[in-house]
């Protein structure tokens, strides 16, 4: 990839100091540049190829040479101590490769065509650079070719990078790419295999090999001399791993291909070297696929956690944190939890800074999910983990790295490199790498060179293992390629400023030459906001303003665009310190493009003593920019007044005029008063405060001006205190409030006590000595008055006759304008406290006087005289319905003495007429709750009788919400009510008559009788018992309709008759549908047949009426025959219309449809009957089929001994001891079952339940499941060795067809259906039995199951 492939880059780190790579600093700061890839068609045009050459290096030693050298030759090595490598000069160009994510990536268009595309749409712009190591990936070639080293398989970087071959080499390079080593020889790695991991101390003095077939072998680097050659250090036949040193320089760790880890110690005894080997982990346990040993930097070497040697440890299950010093103890363990068996599992450690201390970070990952865990150790010596916030990703990761403290490295399966901040979890960059055509470790997962003889598990792992492909040191990742080493860096700041400046040109190059303003426009609003956040992030503002806004100044639209991206710096404060020349150019182009508000804010956001001040405030007043001016004027010159002074020659004309503001006045005066009050607050307007040596200065002055005689410039006739007058005249209230405000921070100092009075006096001459003030504004600057004279510690002194002066003029009877704004302006007067100042029984006087009853009521309270503000309550027009609340909680509530609740009980009393009249509803929630003795005295003494109805609905009628336990009247009373009720409102007699709880009958019927409301009587005698007689009155009814309809014949009437006539044939026929259930056949017959002979006498009499209504008729007839069917046989019916004088005679023809329909309901009813009955039984006769197979069929069970006692079922020949196997397998002997409660007797059968499954599967909660089958539910079907007993376990598989279907039992229909078609009625009358005795169809769950059963196969 380019150096420079994403300009905008986020730096992380410090300069890059000659000849090497940046630091590992903190991260740098990011910002927006997602479209940056747009806008540059490469790297390689901003960035001079020159600046990538490598520099020469001396004369390597070749290949050849280095191969031929022996053991005993000691050429010195002098380690050059440039930290890092020298890589920034590498071209990232020089050499192509293929990757195993993209299979067409070696082609050069391809690559070419790709690096055109953004790589990532990050918001961050690009943070790293990854360059090819050009020196050591051309050596890695070279080697392959001349001496047959194989390609590279591992790769260690510290000050030095060592890279292993698949034939048993390790090529050692300097800083400078130099090769310095060829350790070992094609011959040693035809028999130890691929070195398979390497790992180089701390100070670069030994180097570790690990090979395929398990040897290891230390070498001298300074030497080049092999040192040991270790081949029992671990099982045989499995490859090394992992070979890692820890900062102990003689204490090592490997990790093999079976999973175990073993701890190498190196001694050296009388010259002969050592190496003792200690298994920590065996594989036989989980096999261990990763390590990774704590490694602390030089400055960290002293960290008290050092002490202990911390290993980190991953197996395919979980992760181990071991302790290998001063003994081995285990620490932590962690499951993964839920992950892909595929996924690598992944280590790594890091020193970061936690609250205010430093301590390893282990970041561990599965899959999708890295988890961070903070250790500590404590002062105990005891080691603690803390979880941290964990990382969730949407992709698998393959590695791991940490670049510095807060930035992490992944790699994922696909080959692409994801940058995270750890603390914000962030995704910096994202990057692919498909040049790079990583190494994967999976011939050594899978120990190819020993036979593969390794688990499935850890082949699966191995097919993404990397781990020895990826090495870091020193803020740098080192990534090994077939053909190729890349390093992975972060961005200098030197070269984000360069990439700054170059895309800054190339914004201006790329911009459209033709088409639309618009485009051009969208073009700069896209890339100039990027130019202006790596300015502020890189603190670079001069770079900004001058050389940047340069360029910009070249173009007219890009200048503007600049100028406008400009302004939310400004207004959120980052921007503070803009040079005169953008300042003034940023001000005409907002006046020019008429954004005089977006001017207006940014001027109070800028340090403006750089500009011209007075070309600034007379272009702010000009275009009214009323804050700007005084912003201007107050941080540019310290000048609080002459602002004052320019807004009241605007407002004050008018308002001495008398006339009304516009509204730009209106916004001015109110921009003055905020203004006034800031300044007395010591704030600063419109934001900020003022320098606290200047609040002082600023309140005097403010208060001089407030105070003024006459104003500047001010007219010979011009009234005194113009300023105060000004202000009160404007907005008296918030005009004192300010001053209220301003009051309240005032300390008791001399000049502030003169001002306050100074203050008080002008207002009291302002207003009292003019007639040009409301009554609301003068009340409100004595209810001013009284809050300040109220305070403890007052110092004010008011004239107590001007108090009376006001009472007076608020009060004025002569002047009934204004009535509500008058009283409220006194009451609030009397409630800040002036109540002091006035006489109170003048006061009440002058108050009922003018008709101010909240005064009266407020005076009242304060005298305990809580009676009179009834009085005042009902005098009220506008709070007369308040009243009732009053009384309520006066009489009930707390804090009154007995003497005052009885005076305001008395009071309501007396004026219960008038709250009756008020609120009939209310006065008798009240009556009922608290005079419920004197119902019956004020029933008497009410005259109005509408008055006296509405009283009684209310209180009686439980649909008005009274409780009626509350009250208990003598009948008479409810029978008043409903006389009352049967004159005004007698269509509701029925419905009250029904909610009625207490009523005497026989005197309630003679009422409605009187009354003739026929539904009402019918209704109480029905209640009262009388059946016949209720069904009489209804059929009287019913017969004086019929007849009006055969004798009127006006068709225009007729219409509603029908509707009367039909609405009460529908209440008789419920009347008798209620009642013939409780009645024998004789008297059912007294009720139907009447009822049928009104309906049928009208169609037997001649006239028009006849043939205009017959159908209606025979409709309305046919309902009568259908509902009572019900009751009545069919042939009592037919037998009674044939006995008929008219019907007798023959003709039959005229009843013939009433007669076909009744049969043909009655067929229908039976048809129903039969198909019902046809179904249930077929559903039966099924289900005790499958029942029957199911209870005899033979049972396996899954073993042959008792699933309790674990011994053969054969255990034991008692007597009492059977076999007992369950449908679900188990079998058990009978006494087990028992010992473990799992029996119980139910009428008189044994039932068994299975202990094992309600054991497991109900969690153990055998008692529960133990009562559920003692009433009767199921379990697993059994039977017993001894003897088949059919009925428990019919019972109990009937139990469990029950619960599936949750119906209504079969036998239960099957009862219903015989018991009623044996009464000789229709289904139809079972929907009209007594609740006592109701049947399942009744039942509003109940469902008839008419689906086919299914089959089942045998």
């Amino acid at each position: 990839m380019d150096a420079a492939q994403e300009p905008g880059a986020c730096p992380s780190g410090a300069e890059a100091e000659p000849g090497g790579l940046p630091g590992t600093g903190p991260p740098a700061p990011r910002l927006s540049a997602a479209e940056l890839d747009r806008e540059l068609d490469s790297r390689s045009e901003l960035i001079d190829d020159k600046e990538f050459d490598i520099p020469q290096v001396d004369t390597p030693p070749t290949l050849e040479s280095i191969l031929n050298e022996t053991d005993d030759e000691e050429e010195s090595f002098i380690l050059e101590d440039p930290f890092l490598l020298n890589i920034d000069n590498t071209d990232t160009h020089s050499y192509d490769t293929s990757s195993v994510a993209s299979s067409d990536s070696g082609d050069r268009t391809h690559l070419k065509r790709k690096k055109k595309l953004p790589d990532s749409l990050s918001l961050h712009g690009s943070v790293i650079r990854l360059s090819l190591l050009k020196g050591i990936s051309a050596q890695i070639v070279s080697a392959a070719d001349k001496v047959d080293a194989g390609l590279p398989t591992a790769i260690a970087a510290s000050n030095l990078i060592a890279v292993g071959t698949s034939h048993g080499l390790a090529l050692i390079f300097d800083q400078n790419q130099a090769l310095r080593l060829c350790l070992g020889s094609t011959a040693v790695g035809a028999q130890y295999g691929a070195i398979s991991a390497l790992s180089i101390n701390n100070d670069c003095s030994r180097l570790l090999c690990g090979f395929a077939k398990g040897q290891i072998t230390m070498w001298d680097l300074a030497s080049g001399k092999l040192l040991r050659s270790i081949t029992d250090a671990h099982p045989p036949g499995t490859a090394i791993l992992h070979i890692k040193f820890t900062d102990d320089p003689t204490l090592a760790i490997c990790n093999d291909s079976g999973g175990s880890v073993f701890e190498l110690s190196f001694k050296r005894v009388m010259g002969v070297r050592t190496c003792e080997s200690r298994c920590l982990f065996s594989g036989s346990k989980g096999e261990v696929c990763c390590i990774e040993p704590l490694h602390a930097k030089v400055e960290l070497r002293d960290h008290p956690i050092t002490q202990y040697s911390l290993l980190a440890m991953a197996s395919l299950t979980k992760i181990l944190v071991i302790g290998l010093k001063p003994s081995l103890k285990v620490w932590m363990t962690f499951p993964y939890g839920r992950m892909d068996p595929s996924s690598v599992p992944l280590l790594a450690w890091h020193f970061v800074a936690v609250q205010n201390s430093v301590n390893p970070m282990l970041a561990f990952c599965r899959g999708d999910v890295v988890h961070f865990l903070l250790v500590k150790r404590d002062d105990t010596g005891a080691i603690h983990v803390t979880k941290q916030k964990q990382l969730h990703l949407h992709y698998d990761l393959i590695n791991f790295t940490w670049i510095n403290s807060r930035t992490a490295v992944l790699l994922d399966s696909v080959e692409k490199l994801h940058v995270i901040d750890r603390q914000t979890q962030e995704e910096l960059e994202t990057i692919e790498i498909p040049e790079v055509q990583l190494v994967y470790n999976s011939s050594h997962f899978k120990s190819l060179a020993t036979g593969g003889n390794v688990s499935e598990a850890l082949a699966l792992v191995g097919e993404k293992a990397c781990y020895q492909s990826i090495s870091s040191c020193g803020g740098q990742i080192f990534y090994l390629g077939t053909k190729s080493v890349h390093v992975m860096t972060l961005r200098s700041w030197r070269e984000m400023v360069e990439i700054l400046l170059h895309y800054a040109d190339r914004t201006l190059k790329k911009c459209p030459d033709q088409g639309k303003i618009q485009v051009m426009e969208q073009h700069f609003q896209d890339v100039v906001p990027v130019i202006v956040d790596y300015c502020l992030l890189l603190q670079r503002t001069d770079l900004l303003f001058n050389q940047i806004y340069d360029k910009m100044s070249e173009n007219s639209v890009a200048k503007g665009i600049f100028l406008e991206c400009l302004e939310p710096y400004i207004l959120s404060d980052k921007l503070m310190g803009i040079t005169a020349q953008v300042m003034k150019d940023l001000l005409l182009h907002f006046q020019d493009k008429n954004r005089l508000e977006n001017m207006e804010a940014c001027i109070v956001h800028m340090d403006i003593t750089s500009l011209d001040i007075q070309q600034v405030v007379l272009l702010c007043w000009e275009n009214r920019l009323y804050d700007a001016m005084i912003y201007v004027y107050n941080s540019g010159m310290n000048d609080f007044i002459s602002p004052m002074e320019k807004l009241f020659k605007v407002i004050a004309p008018p308002l001495n005029a008398g006339k009304s503001l516009t509204d730009e006045q209106v916004v001015m005066g109110n921009k003055l008063l905020v203004y006034i009050s800031c300044c007395l607050a010591g704030r600063a307007y419109p934001l900020g405060d003022i320098p606290e040596d200047l609040v002082p200065l600023v309140k005097n002055q403010v208060f001089e001006f407030l105070i003024r005689l006459h104003s500047t410039e001010g007219s010979v006739d011009e009234e005194v205190y113009p300023h105060i007058r000004t202000l009160l005249h404007f907005d008296t209230r918030e005009f004192l409030n300010v001053l209220a405000l301003t009051f309240e921070d005032f300390k008791n100092d001399k000049q502030a006590v003169e001002y306050q009075q100074r203050i008080v006096d002008i207002l009291l001459k302002v207003m009292v000595e003019n007639s040009d003030f409301t009554p609301s504004q003068v009340g409100c600057l004595f209810t001013f008055l009284a809050r300040q004279l109220a305070k403890p510690n007052n110092t004010l002194f008011v004239n107590r006759t001007l108090f009376d002066q006001v009472l007076e003029f608020l009060c004025s009877p002569d002047d009934d304008s204004r009535h509500s704004e008058r009283q409220q302006v006194l009451l609030e007067l009397l409630q800040a406290g002036g109540i002091v100042q006035f006489e109170e029984s003048r006061l009440i006087q002058m108050a009922e006087k003018a008709e101010f009853y909240q005064i009266c009521e407020f005076m009242y309270e304060r005298e305990l005289r809580y009676d009179k503000i009834i009085g005042c309550y009902l005098r009220d027009p506008v709070r007369k319905e308040e009243v009732f609340n009053y009384i309520h909680n006066i009489l009930s509530m707390p804090g009154y003495s007995t003497e005052e609740k009885q005076s305001v009980w008395d009071k309501a009393l007396e004026h219960i007429k008038e709250l009756l009249q008020l609120s009939p509803c209310k006065a008798a929630d009240l009556v009922a709750i608290h005079f419920s003795e004197q119902i019956e005295s004020i029933i008497t003494n009410l005259q109005d009788q509408f008055l006296l109805f509405q009283f009684l609905r209310s209180l009686l009628d439980p649909r008005e919400g009274i409780n009626q336990d509350l009250i208990h009247l003598p009948p008479s009373i409810t029978e008043q009510f409903i006389e009352l009720l049967c004159q005004y409102s007698p269509d509701e007699v029925l419905e009250t008559l029904k909610v009625l709880e207490y009523c005497r009958l026989e005197e309630t019927i003679q009422i409605t009788q009187k009354h003739q409301l026929h539904e009402a009587s019918s209704y109480l005698l029905e209640k009262k018992g009388d059946i016949h007689g209720a069904f009489l009155v209804m059929l009287e009814r019913l017969q004086s309709k019929l007849l009006m309809l055969t004798q009127d014949d006006e068709s225009s009437e007729q219409l509603p008759l029908l509707e009367n006539i039909e609405d009460t044939l529908m209440k008789t026929i419920a009347l008798c549908q209620r009642n013939s259930h409780n009645l024998n056949q004789q008297q059912q017959e007294a009720l139907w047949f009447p009822l049928l002979e009104a309906m049928m006498s009208p169609q037997k009499l001649s006239g028009s009426s006849q043939y205009r209504y017959a159908e209606s008729l025979k409709s309305l007839t046919m309902q009568v025959l259908n509902n009572m069917a019900a009751f009545i046989a069919l042939p009592s019916i037919l037998q009674r219309i044939l006995q008929d004088p008219v019907y007798g005679k023959g003709k039959l023809g005229e009843i013939q449809g009433l007669v076909l329909g009744m049969l043909d309901t009655f067929n229908y009813e039976q048809t129903l009957l039969e198909t019902t009955t046809n179904l249930l039984n077929h559903d039966l006769h099924w289900s005790l089929c499958n029942l029957r197979a199911s209870v005899t069929r033979g049972l396996t069970p899954k073993q042959d001994y008792c699933c309790i006692c674990l011994q053969q079922y054969k255990r034991r020949q008692e007597t009492a001891d059977e076999i007992i196997v369950f449908s679900c397998g188990h079998l058990y002997h009978s006494l087990c079952l028992l010992s473990k409660e799992c029996g119980a007797v139910t009428k008189g059968l044994m039932r068994w339940m299975c202990y094992k499954c309600n054991s497991s599967n109900k969690g153990g909660k055998l008692s529960e499941n133990f009562s559920e089958l003692k009433k009767g539910s199921a379990t697993s079907l059994v039977q017993t060795g001894s003897e088949s007993v059919l009925d428990p376990q019919q019972i109990q598989a009937f139990d469990q067809l029950c619960r599936l279907n949750r119906g209504t039992s079969r036998l239960a229909l099957l009862t219903e259906l015989s018991r009623t078609h044996g009464e000789k009625h229709g289904l139809l009358s079972v929907a009209h039995g007594d609740p006592t005795t109701s049947s399942v169809f009744q039942n509003e769950t109940f469902q008839l199951h008419l689906v086919p059963p299914p089959l089942v196969e045998e």
